[in-house]
């Protein structure tokens, strides 16, 4: 999985009037748009016909939504019915920014009932870059205002919907979402083992929580990220002290190690048998 492409840049608002067929036959977008800002973004508004749908792509805030106050960070979502009273506001030392569709029609009312009845209205998703990409669709549809818009929005927004209903879920839906997202860590980690990898990165880069990606991963791989990451550099190594004539110290550095006496350590430590001793013996 590729890092999430940021389409969005600045912060903008699209207000949309849906036709009487949409608002007949469609989950219809109200307002949307990103929000690049320190400043609050609604203050204390209530009674609204809408339902919010909003994820947080970098940074964090607050939610004010009824009688309750959530903190939300880069990772989260939330989903609020608008008639009762609700604001968002960035943090202050670390600004966010905000994908958000407000909509309604269709069956709005009961897919809404329906993910309360099952989940807290700040929650995370399986595959955050699902919700990211939907809501950016939203965005750029209605600002090209094409003959079909409100036909996608209404597609994304059933996406929103969708991914909302999971994010409690134990089916094999889930479960398979989650293997595929470990996969593709794994496969990142191949690919990229010479680069300063972390745990905090691959965290970021996925959105996937650290303390989740530890425990799933060591669950279906059999080995922590860092044991990954030190063996793919030992495989990597291994190649080079047998089909090369580089440096010791030179393979150190292409294989990801600071120094030659660390990745020294990590070889002997691993396959029991110094570099040297190791390059010996396929040479003799």
């Amino acid at each position: 999985m590729e890092k999430i492409k940021e389409t969005v840049n600045s912060s903008k608002r699209i207000i949309c009037t849906p036709s009487p067929s949409a608002k007949n036959a469609f989950f219809y977008v109200q307002e949307t748009g990103c929000l690049v800002s320190g400043d609050r973004a609604a203050s204390h508004i209530q009674q609204l016909e809408s339902f919010l749908f909003a994820a947080v792509i970098k940074g964090r805030g607050e939610l004010s939504f009824g009688k309750e106050s959530y903190t939300v960070s880069k990772g989260d979502c939330f989903f609020i019915d608008c008639r009762l009273p609700h604001s968002y506001a960035s943090s202050e030392d670390e600004p966010w920014k905000l994908l958000w569709v407000y909509f309604n029609g269709a069956t709005s009312r009961q897919y809404y009932d329906h993910f309360v009845s099952q989940s807290k209205n700040v929650f995370r998703v399986a595959f955050f870059d699902r919700a990211v990409s939907a809501l950016t669709k939203i965005i750029e549809v209605n600002e090209a205002k094409s003959p079909v818009s409100e036909i996608l929005s209404s597609r994304y927004i059933m996406d929103l919907l969708t991914l909302s209903l999971m994010a409690n879920s134990g089916d094999e839906e889930y479960d398979s979402a989650l293997k595929n997202k470990l996969m593709a860590v794994h496969n990142y980690i191949e690919d990229h083992f010479s680069d300063d990898l972390s745990l905090e990165m691959l965290s970021t880069q996925f959105y996937i929580s650290k303390f989740y990606l530890t425990r799933e991963y060591k669950k279906i791989y059999g080995m922590t990220i860092f044991q990954h990451i030190i063996t793919a550099r030992i495989n990597y190594g291994k190649k080079l002290l047998r089909f090369s004539d580089k440096s010791i110290d030179d393979i150190a550095h292409l294989c990801g190690f600071n120094d030659q006496s660390y990745f020294a350590r990590q070889f002997k430590k691993s396959e029991n048998i110094t570099c040297f001793a190791y390059r010996k013996m396929w040479m003799d």
